[in-house]
Order: structure tokens, then C-alpha cells, then sequence
């Protein structure tokens, strides 16, 4: 899995302190940007991620280019609706060799590591021989597992991202998923380290597990190391 941040609002921290003087300020936003100093800008963006106010970290977006992963994946992250996606298109790209994300369980286990292995080679060659029979690739697509390999630009503001990371963080999000967003975080904070430095899972962030029975019980464990816990 590659996952690069290739583009970022230019000064995130002071662009989302900026427009939350704006608010309260007589004055215009070029006036108030020449005052705002990094000290001030890192102050007010950890105020307001505490307060849960976020409307102005809308005003703030990262572009991301993801490849090696599966269609398992992208169907996940689709699901996150405040964002723009643009996929590698099956109908137009030819998948004579497409490549295959192997889950670890499976990897991990020679018969069925093996299986998997066959079964894919057997889809390739049954596209293959599809395509040669001039059956388009956006109808012989129809076989192609969600294992396939592929790529994705996605483009999210910070305030779907702090829900995207709460959510897509937690250990109980499905393997891939969760691979990806840590990944996302550890380029989110290299260029915007106060904004992102409590994002994660609610566990961590909040001190809460929404998960209720299926909690995996990270949360009982943070707060059995808080000090003055046995």
C-alpha cells in the first residue's frame, strides 16, 4: 500500500485560525492574517478541535493518492460521502494483468494462500479469454474479484477527516481500512502537527468506545494506566 498527501491547503492551522478570528473581528481577513502569529494560530486550532468546533477546519482539505489497495477497500471508503474520489476506471484501464491484495489471514495459511493464488490466475485467464473474444472490458469486468488492485485521489476536508481517522482507526475497523488511515494520519501530521494531534479513535481522543459489546477493550486498558489506577 502507497499512500502519498500530494496536494494541502497552504498553511492549514493559520487558514482554520484565520477564519475563526474572522468571526469576531471588525477587521478583513487580509488585515487579520498579517497579526495572527504561529503561536496564536496554534492556540485557537487546539481550542476549537477541543471545543468540537469544527465548521472552520472546513476550510481546509488534503489530497491523497492511494495505490496497492483493494476494491474491498475503496468500497469502504466510499462510504465516507463528505469527500471527491476519482478511481481507476475497470472499464477503461484493461485488466489483462491485474494484480491482488492477499488479506494476511489468508497469506498466512499455505492451503489457502494456494487456493486464492489459483482462483485468481483462473479469473485472469477467463478475462483474458473474454476480451480476446471482443466482449468489451466494461462488460468482462462483470468477473473481476474485489481482490483486484487498484488506485485512488481522494480529497477530504479536516472535519471528515477527524471522522474518518475516529472512525477508520479503531482496531475494530476491517484490516485494510485501518492500514490506510494510519497511514493518512502519519502524512496529516508531518504537515499539520497541532491539528492532528489527538485525531484517532475515540478511545484514545475522547476516552469513550462507541462500539459497545464489540469493543475490543483498548479503552479498559488506557484507563487502567491513568495514574492512580491499579
Amino acid at each position: 500500500m502507497e499512500v502519498r498527501l500530494v496536494r494541502h491547503t497552504p498553511d492549514p492551522e493559520k487558514t482554520i485560525a484565520l477564519g475563526a478570528h474572522l468571526c469576531y473581528s471588525a477587521i478583513g481577513a487580509a488585515q487579520l492574517e498579517e497579526k495572527i502569529s504561529d503561536e496564536q494560530a496554534a492556540k485557537l486550532v487546539r481550542k476549537l478541535v477541543s471545543m468540537g468546533h469544527f465548521s472552520t477546519l472546513e476550510h481546509v482539505i488534503f489530497t491523497f493518492a492511494i495505490e496497492g489497495v483493494s476494491r474491498v477497500l475503496t468500497h469502504q471508503l466510499v462510504r465516507h460521502r463528505i469527500a471527491s474520489y476519482s478511481q481507476q476506471s475497470q472499464r477503461y484501464v484493461k485488466e489483462h494483468n491485474f494484480e491482488t491484495i492477499m488479506p494476511p489471514s489468508i497469506a498466512a495459511r499455505p492451503a489457502a494462500n494456494e487456493k486464492f493464488k489459483k482462483l485468481m490466475l483462473e479469473i485472469q485467464n477467463i478475462y483474458n479469454e473474454f476480451t480476446d473474444m471482443g466482449i468489451l472490458a466494461e462488460d468482462a469486468r462483470y468477473i473481476l474479484p474485489n481482490a483486484a488492485e487498484t488506485k485512488i485521489v481522494c480529497t477530504f476536508n479536516v472535519r471528515s477527516l477527524m471522522n474518518f481517522f475516529s472512525l477508520r482507526c479503531c482496531t475494530r475497523a476491517q484490516w485494510e481500512i485501518r492500514q490506510l488511515a494510519e497511514k493518512m494520519l502519519v502524512e496529516c501530521k508531518k504537515v499539520a502537527p497541532i491539528l492532528f494531534e489527538n485525531a484517532g479513535p475515540t478511545c484514545v481522543t475522547e476516552g469513550i468506545c462507541r462500539e459497545g459489546e464489540m469493543t475490543c477493550g483498548r479503552l479498559a486498558a488506557i484507563l487502567a494506566k491513568k495514574p492512580g489506577k491499579n
